[in-house]
């Protein structure tokens, strides 16, 4: 088990996996403040969700234990303050405790959750599956995707990429993060494509 400390983004549908990437544009003072400090120690940070409908005791909301390491892969600095950058997904990540701290951006301690040692893969069925309810629901919701580029996606990057842009609620897109295998894990996107579906005229999936 590896214990790691980090400093955490709570970002409401906002999610990361190993190896996909996610661009952020920061220009609240607190997380200006956590990227200028992971720039100058290891570029890391962690992205975690806050937990919806769940009160707060004080100005930090409850989060959602499992979140994942992004390190900085690209970083912009522009004249007003504010910073534009990539996350590239290292691991997930369990948050053991809250730290007390003096900074004006939580931190925890946390636990590293192992990766799977080989890519995971699709099976062909399941494969076929998610690409079919992916064009109906981009069709039925008008979004342009260029299938070409999509069908030369590996399962994993399909899979993470459409679970990381999917407009589903804050708990749909836990259930997601927490899918403990990439089977389950489109399986999953498929269900809750066919639900949304099902629902014209809301802009959500709602699992809460």
């Amino acid at each position: 088990m590896t214990i790691t400390r980090l400093s955490i983004f709570p970002l409401p549908g906002a999610l990361l996996f190993p190896g996909m990437h996610l661009p952020l544009h920061i220009f609240e003072p607190r997380y200006r403040a956590m990227i200028s400090d992971a720039m100058a120690r290891d570029r890391r940070i962690g992205m975690v969700q806050p937990r919806p409908n769940v009160p707060a005791r004080s100005d930090k909301p409850p989060l959602f234990e499992i979140g994942c390491v992004g390190k900085i892969a690209e970083f912009e600095a522009s004249e007003d303050g504010r910073y534009n950058l990539i996350l590239e997904g290292l691991s997930l990540f369990r948050i053991v405790r809250e730290l007390d701290v003096t900074t004006a951006f939580r931190q925890v301690e946390a636990e590293l959750i192992p990766g799977p040692s080989e890519p995971e893969i699709l099976s062909l069925s399941r494969r076929s599956a998610l690409e079919s309810e992916s064009r109906a629901f981009a069709d039925a919701q008008g979004y342009a995707v260029d299938w070409d580029a999509v069908t030369r996606l590996d399962d994993e990057a399909l899979v993470n990429g459409i679970a990381q842009i999917a407009p589903f609620d804050v708990a749909a897109k836990q259930a997601l993060l927490e899918a403990g295998r990439i089977e389950d894990r489109a399986e999953l996107i498929i269900q809750l494509m066919q639900f949304f579906g099902r629902h014209d005229g809301e802009d959500s999936v709602t699992l809460q």
